[in-house]
Formats: C-alpha cells, sequence, structure tokens
C-alpha cells in the first residue's frame, strides 16, 4: 500500500484531502460532489473526479457512491499524511518544534536488549548519542490521539543509526529522535525514542532507549501513564 500511495498522491491531491478534512471528513462520512469539489478546487469536475479516485486507490480515503454524490470519510493513512503536512508548515512558522505522546507502560518481547547490545549498534548509540543505553527498551502503547500525532515526526530530523551486516546476516539501519519522558517520579533525559526501519511493531507502540533503566529511575511499572516530549 505504501508503494502504491507514493506513486498516485502528489500535491494536488493532498490539497483535495485538505478541503475534505475541512469538511469534517476526519471525524465521519461527509457527502461531496465533484462539481462542488471542481469549483473550490479550480478544476474540471473530470479532474476532481479523478482526485478523488487517487486518494482512494493510495488508502488515504475511503468513499461510497451514491445518488446525489460520493460519501467520503479520511482513512487513518490519509490522516497521517494530513499529520505530516502539518508537522511540516510547524517547521516553517515555529522556531521550536516538538510533538508531545501520551501512552502507558507496558511490557515488551525482549527483542530490543538483544539488538541493543550488538556492537553494530551500540558503537554508533556510543558515538552519535553520546551515551551507552541500557540494554534494553522502555515499551509504551500510544493513545488513539498520540497514534495519529505520530506522523509528525516526519518533520523532526533523527540521528541515523546505520545498518551493518556480519558473518550471518543483515541488519537494518534505525532512527532516533531526541526525547524526554515524564511519568512516575519525575522526568528524565536524555532519552531517544528509536524507531528501526524494520519492525513489527504497529504506529501504537513506541520504544525508548536512554542510560539509564527508564522503569527504575522513573519507577514505573506497567500501565502507568507517562508523556513522551519529543524534539531536535
Amino acid at each position: 500500500m505504501a508503494e502504491s500511495t507514493g506513486r498516485v498522491v502528489g500535491r494536488d491531491e493532498l490539497a483535495t484531502l485538505k478541503l475534505l478534512a475541512l469538511d469534517g471528513a476526519l471525524d465521519e462520512r461527509t457527502k461531496v460532489s465533484c462539481a462542488d469539489l471542481a469549483g473550490r478546487l479550480d478544476a474540471s469536475n473530470q479532474t476532481a473526479s479523478r482526485r478523488l479516485q487517487r486518494l482512494e486507490d493510495g488508502g488515504l480515503l475511503d468513499r461510497d457512491i451514491v445518488s446525489d454524490g460520493q460519501n467520503v470519510r479520511i482513512t487513518s493513512a490519509g490522516e497521517g499524511r494530513l499529520q505530516s503536512e502539518y508537522a511540516d508548515y510547524r517547521r516553517i512558522f515555529e522556531a521550536d518544534v516538538s510533538v508531545d505522546l501520551t501512552g502507558i507502560v507496558t511490557s515488551g518481547m525482549g527483542e530490543g536488549r538483544h539488538y541493543i547490545t550488538l556492537p553494530g549498534y551500540m558503537e554508533q548509540f556510543i558515538e552519535k548519542l553520546g551515551y551507552e543505553p541500557f540494554a534494553g527498551t522502555l515499551n509504551v502503547e500510544l493513545g488513539d490521539e498520540s497514534v495519529r500525532k505520530r506522523a509528525r515526526l516526519s518533520a523532526l530530523e533523527p540521528v541515523t543509526i546505520e545498518g551493518w551486516e556480519d558473518d550471518e546476516r543483515t541488519y537494518g539501519p534505525a532512527y532516533c529522535y531526541a526525547a524526554s519522558v515524564e511519568g512516575g517520579d519525575g522526568e528524565y533525559e536524555p532519552a531517544h525514542v528509536i524507531a528501526p526501519e524494520r519492525t513489527h511493531h504497529g504506529e501504537e507502540q513506541l520504544e525508548l532507549i536512554a542510560p539509564e533503566k527508564l522503569r527504575d529511575v522513573l519507577e514505573l511499572a506497567d500501565g502507568d501513564e507517562v508523556i513522551v516530549h519529543v524534539s531536535e
């Protein structure tokens, strides 16, 4: 789906998506007509219809054809694209760009401990982040609003941890975003949100690394709420 989205959705389609969002299509199914949309886009009916089709093909829009128009609703992927656009505009007009993500602490599957301690990653962490991470990650399950806001991270400049390989396999890159973690017994920094290029986690799962075990220093347990302040 991501590859298809990249091919069919351009700036014109995103402008159309923005108009649909302003009409309320983020929150509920909204009726639109190609004639009305064409007038607002200063385009032909055919062009308006084509843009809606491309948004649907790209997975950014759900729509049903009815007798007097179309019922449309922006998908989660479509909202993610709009969140990215929003983040870009914040970067243009605001000096300090940050994203606050809220969620609850959960237990991971222990994979973070293994990958973080691999020398090909650990050497880069020390060099690029300025510290040796604790051997494990803090796992946070984001709330619905923060899942949507997560797309704004694309406007922030990450620290890239390059992929590498050994005699057995190839390891993919990861991207680290500077953060502080608030919850439990106070606020802790420095920390980083780590986003591997290859991951089985969904968008609701966030992983953090830090020089110390965040669960211990903040006295956190599963189910505790934390706020992750992400910035450059």
